[in-house]
């Protein structure tokens, strides 16, 4: 790959002490992209100062920055990754390999905790049902809706994301099977967080996060002529 086929997009919202070591973890060659989604402890400026290119989102929502960041980026290959050092961007050429190879269309990280409390009970509570939401609505038999990612940027554009909150991830993963895609797994370390997390940190934010996830499973499947086949 030449060095600017792959962008990594790294949604931010105050996390300036696991920023080093995440984009310390960016894979030789890829491009950071942090998009700032209104810190205020300098995270900006430190990934700034690391390399990052750093793309401004006033809007709050973890979808805005996503989105965000998706549109600053110019590579053929596009992933996401947190920004709170929960995840290892350092494993995914092995997501990337598996797009150029064309056995997925889009491949997502299953989170695989090695210590307590890296994935707490309310955040996989959520998590299983909504996998079981999706399965019900898209017939896919996936075990995680983890935030590691990769797809193509231009198939990604052409599903056409509407979500800006929460539910931006889950959105991309139903469009894509309306679409067609291959969606694929690989299991993936999964740390504790550095700081305090901003969604599913309390059941509190998990439920509102849930919310915005069945608000887009409840949303009635687009027509055909309006998705984008990966391939």
């Amino acid at each position: 790959m030449t060095p600017t086929a792959v962008d990594v997009v790294l949604p931010c919202l105050d996390e300036a002490g696991a920023l080093p070591w995440v984009l310390g973890r960016i894979p030789a060659g890829w491009r950071a992209v942090v998009v700032d989604n209104g810190s205020t402890d300098g995270s900006a400026r430190i990934a700034a100062d690391l390399g990052a290119t750093v793309v401004p989102e006033p809007r709050r929502g973890f979808g805005a920055a996503c989105h965000a960041g998706l549109l600053a980026a110019d590579a053929e290959f596009v992933c996401f990754c947190d920004c709170d050092g929960s995840l290892d961007p350092g494993l995914l050429p092995g997501f990337v390999a598996q797009l150029v190879s064309g056995d997925a269309d889009l491949v997502l990280g299953r989170r695989r905790p090695v210590a307590p409390g890296a994935f707490p009970p309310h955040a996989r509570a959520g998590n299983v049902a909504l996998a079981r939401m999706l399965r019900r609505r898209t017939g896919l038999r996936l075990r995680d809706l983890g935030p590691l990612r990769a797809a193509r940027r231009e198939a990604l554009l052409g599903l056409g994301m509407t979500d800006r909150r929460s539910g931006y991830p889950l959105e991309t993963v139903v469009l894509a099977a309306d679409a067609g895609w291959r969606i694929a797994e690989r299991d993936v370390v999964y740390h504790p967080r550095t700081g305090r997390s901003k969604v599913t940190g309390t059941w509190r934010g998990t439920w509102h996060a849930v919310r915005d996830m069945r608000a887009v499973l409840a949303a009635p499947p687009r027509p055909a002529g309006d998705l984008v086949d990966a391939r």
